[in-house]
């Protein structure tokens, strides 16, 4: 009896495990009734366990992704919100049928009715299944015992965003699918489409028209090693571009041409117009205008956007050219009250700067100078002649009338010679503040021309490599 007892049991456990984790089913008829009560009695029952042949033999989950729609980037929070088509694909170890016999080659089961794993994106931040439209409850069985989960998913995921070159950017967001529990020896992941696949059909069906655009798709299957045990995961890297036409024209045009406006305002004479006075309306308008588009700006703790950057230089210029322009018109019209240029301030600014700027130094100062200094020596000698020809004649004599009148005239020349060198030295410190002030204007006006064509030549760069990206 006993030995009828084991032979049982060997052939029962010879059925399961030529059968497998699932027998054929046998359909009494061509009908869904007769199909579903078989799924019933040999498939929905096992709904707790992984449908392999054993516990050591892992389970090839397929996964394929669809970009659907690219709702946000978020630069503060730092995450992208994404709608996506996921599709799961895995066979059911040892289930079958006969397509005749059942009636169909395929069936849509409940997915609570099977073994579904439990895939997860590892950068999920949260998952918005309220707002997803169409949640299908619904999964495809075929008589292959292969099954097909496809299902629409909305999500938030962690994107480590660089917006230096903003609003030319370009984001490498990465998506990881992988099983939050099982083990690679128990679930491993295999890539369904490829690259070139998901960003063909992810073009096709895209429904967003937004600020972002998907410019590339790159794969890569690895496997994550941690203390407990590996796990098999696929990640999936969205290459997301900006469109910077809107930034472009709100942003950089109007700043552009209120730059070169102030740069213009250099031609304005500063001895018959109010200078000043054109560059504190711009810089009132350019500040004004950055408040105003400040909620464009992106948000962000880590870096700054090199755009700030353009715009804060932007508004130093403005400030350092109407400084200039004080002071040269303070030069203009109170340089005569000033002291003698400082040889340091005379040596930098007319000896060396003067050179880079291209303003020649006068050469015709020399002439005057010696003047000045040959009738610096003729006052001193001639009073003192005056005071030895007054000390020699006696008091008691009366003077000569003539020679009289020739003293009295001597002393009106040498004061009107004294006169006259004191204006030429005023006249010559009046000068030398002059040319002061046309280097230092000279000077910021190249500045400002290095500085726009500086900007504007890297923005074009900066573009051009943003919309030639290639992967």
């Amino acid at each position: 009896m006993a030995v009828v007892l084991k032979f049982k049991e060997f052939i029962i456990i010879c059925f399961v495990l030529f059968q497998g984790f699932v027998a054929a089913l046998n359909c009494s008829s061509p009908t869904p009734a007769s199909l579903t009560d078989e799924l019933e009695k040999s498939l929905f029952n096992k709904k707790y366990l992984r449908p392999v042949e054993n516990f050591s033999n892992p389970l090839n989950i397929t996964v394929s992704i669809t970009v659907v729609g690219i709702l946000g980037v978020n630069e503060r929070a730092q995450s992208l919100t994404t709608v996506l088509w996921q599709v799961l694909e895995w066979d059911i170890y040892g289930l079958s049928w006969d397509e005749k016999e059942c009636g169909t080659k395929r069936v849509s089961v409940p997915r609570e009715k099977l073994w579904v794993p439990d895939i997860h994106i590892g950068e999920l931040i949260s998952e918005d299944s309220e707002d997803t439209p169409s949640r299908t409850p619904f999964v495809y069985l075929y008589n292959t015992a292969h099954v097909f989960d496809d299902k629409p998913i909305k999500v938030v995921t962690s994107c480590q965003l660089g917006i230096y070159t903003f609003p030319f950017d370009v984001q490498n967001c990465s998506l990881t699918f992988g099983s939050y529990l099982h083990f690679a020896s128990d679930i491993r992941m295999i890539q369904g489409s490829t690259s070139k696949e998901i960003l063909e059909e992810s073009r096709d069906v895209l429904v967003t028209n937004g600020e972002w655009e998907l410019a590339d798709v790159g794969t890569a299957e690895f496997t994550l090693a941690l203390e407990v045990g590996s796990y098999s995961e696929i990640k999936y890297f969205l290459i997301l571009r900006r469109r910077p036409i809107v930034y472009v024209v709100n942003l950089l045009i109007p700043s552009c041409f209120l730059i070169t406006l102030d740069l213009f305002s250099f031609l304005l004479p500063p001895h018959s117009v109010d200078r000043s006075s054109f560059k504190m309306t711009l810089i009132l308008g350019y500040t004004v205008f950055l408040l105003i588009m400040n909620d464009l700006l992106p948000v962000t703790g880590e870096t700054s956007p090199l755009i700030n950057v353009f715009f804060s230089v932007s508004l130093a210029l403005m400030v350092a050219s109407l400084l200039e322009t004080l002071v040269i018109t303070n030069i203009q019209f109170s340089s005569s009250q000033y002291r003698m240029v400082p040889h340091w301030l005379n040596v930098l600014v007319l000896r060396y700067l003067a050179v880079v700027v291209c303003i020649p130094p006068k050469r015709e100062k020399n002439v005057v100078t010696v003047t000045l200094n040959q009738s610096d020596k003729g006052p001193p000698a001639n009073s003192s002649a005056t005071n030895m020809s007054d000390r020699k004649i006696p008091k008691s004599e009366p003077p000569e009338p003539a020679l009289e009148e020739l003293r009295s005239l001597r002393r009106d020349l040498a004061a009107i010679r004294l006169h006259i060198d004191k204006d030429f030295q005023r006249t010559s410190t009046f000068e030398e503040w002059q040319m002061i002030g046309r280097v230092l204007d000279r000077l910021l006006f190249g500045l400002y021309i290095v500085f726009i064509f500086a900007s504007f030549l890297t923005i074009i760069i900066i573009w051009i490599q943003s919309n030639s990206y290639t992967k």
